[in-house]
Formats: C-alpha cells, sequence, structure tokens
C-alpha cells in the first residue's frame, strides 16, 4: 500500500509511513498492513531487525480521525489492536526515528520499541483525556516508569506535549539529530543490530522485558476496554466533532 512502505534490505526491515500530505496519521488499513509485517518479521530469518521511520516533517500525527470514527475498534481482532499485540510482543528489536508531531499513538508506539533516534524538531504528545478517552497501547503503565509520575501526569492528564530534549533527559530517545539525519541514523543503527548474534540478541531483549510482558498486555487490555467505552460517551463525540469540524471543544461541561 501507498500509505506504509515496507522494504527489506540488509536483514533490516523498514516501515514507512507515507502518508505525509495527511500528517502520517493512521488508517484502518495501515494498522493491518503494520500487524501484518511484524507478525511476518517474527518468523522471518532474513529479518533480524525493524526501523517505523516518516518523514524528516512528520513522524505520525496519531489516528485518522474520520476513518477512526468510521471503523470503530470494538473487537479485540481489529487490525489497531492486533498492531498493538505485534508491536509490544516483538521479539527482534525496534528502532524508532521520529521527526516533527509524534501524537497519541505516534508516541505510545515508542514505548515498545527499542531504540528511539529523534530530530531536533520531534514534538510529542498524549492529549486522549483531552479528547474524553483514556490512554493506550500500555502507556498508563509504561509512561509512568518511563517518565516519572509527574511528568507521566502532566503528559496524560493534562495532555502537554513535550520536546525531543525532555525525551532524551528521561529515556525516551537516545539520540537527537537535526532531521535530516535522523531516518538514516535509525539505519545504521538497525544494521548494527542484525550484524549481532541472533540468539543472544533476542535473549538479551526478552530478558529486559519479561518481567512485566504478562502485567503489559493486561494492561493494554483494559485500556482498549475502557476506551472504547469512552469513545461512545458525550465528552468524546464532543471532542471528535469538535476536531473534524475545526472548532474548539466545549468540554468543560463533560
Amino acid at each position: 500500500m501507498t500509505d506504509l512502505l515496507i522494504d527489506t534490505s540488509e536483514r533490516v526491515m523498514t516501515l514507512t509511513l507515507h502518508r505525509v500530505a495527511k500528517m502520517n496519521s493512521l488508517t484502518t488499513a495501515m494498522y493491518a498492513a503494520m500487524a501484518d509485517a511484524l507478525v511476518a518479521a517474527q518468523t522471518d530469518d532474513g529479518v533480524r531487525a525493524l526501523v517505523i521511520q516518516g518523514h524528516e516533517t512528520v513522524f505520525c500525527a496519531g489516528n485518522d480521525i474520520a476513518d477512526f470514527l468510521n471503523r470503530p475498534a470494538t473487537s479485540p481482532d481489529m487490525p489497531v489492536f492486533r498492531f498493538l499485540k505485534a508491536i509490544s510482543t516483538c521479539a527482534k528489536p525496534i528502532v524508532a526515528a521520529v521527526c516533527g508531531p509524534a501524537v497519541g499513538i505516534g508516541t505510545t508506539m515508542l514505548f515498545h520499541c527499542d531504540l528511539v533516534y529523534a530530530g531536533d524538531n520531534a514534538a510529542f504528545s498524549m492529549p486522549f483525556v483531552n479528547l474524553g478517552v483514556c490512554p493506550e497501547a500500555g502507556s498508563s503503565l509504561l509512561a509512568p516508569q518511563r517518565m516519572g509520575y509527574g511528568r507521566a501526569a502532566e503528559a496524560l492528564m493534562l495532555g502537554e506535549p513535550f520536546t525531543a530534549e525532555a525525551a532524551l533527559e528521561m529515556g525516551l530517545v537516545a539520540r537527537i539529530v537535526p532531521p535530516s539525519e535522523a531516518n538514516a541514523l535509525a539505519q545504521r543503527q538497525a544494521r548494527k543490530l542484525a550484524s549481532k548474534p541472533t540468539q543472544a540478541l533476542l535473549a538479551a531483549k526478552r530478558l529486559m522485558k519479561q518481567g512485566q510482558a504478562e502485567l503489559l498486555q493486561k494492561r493494554i487490555a483494559e485500556e482498549g476496554d475502557l476506551f472504547g467505552e469512552l469513545v461512545r460517551q458525550p465528552a468524546a463525540r464532543e471532542a471528535f466533532g469538535a476536531f473534524l469540524e475545526k472548532r474548539s471543544p466545549d468540554l468543560a461541561k463533560f
């Protein structure tokens, strides 16, 4: 599909979000394609590492709201949940290159990546509460762990954005570079990973992740259930309606 480019070279599978005119917002079809690619990579001996990247001006502006409202995620086998399952359980290392806006899932997917490199123009935000819904992708568990409770509360409860420098300080980002260099750096680092002894590399990731693997899947499921309930409530309908109508939402009454 043209909105998501998938390429495998030098034992690295690269998923490039390629919908710049729409700020790389994710559609149901894109979620399905990413989920399928991640699942396929798990059993492909020709893939030893993965890269998720966007454009030097934008990584991902979250869900495509119109598509999201027309195709709500109502069951665990929906593409968005398949993607979350695939990225959160992927045994192979995932490297991300992030430039420009990373909104909602554009930020929360990064908690599941092993190495994240940011352009100095990167801007992260998780405005779920501002949209009348709750955190997703396990971010209610992973954000406080990574960021500390106070910063996570600002990001998840106030919906306040944070910069590449803040992301570097809290450990979400490994390095900041000029936007024109981010994708290339992610590729170089992924190729380094792909050159390592496979079993040792997979063991290192598994050992670092296994302590909370079960808890994480439970949290993702809990968030999904609550998200599905909240998105049908008046506050979310007002927030999403205002977004589509390009006006300020009136949420204080909810």
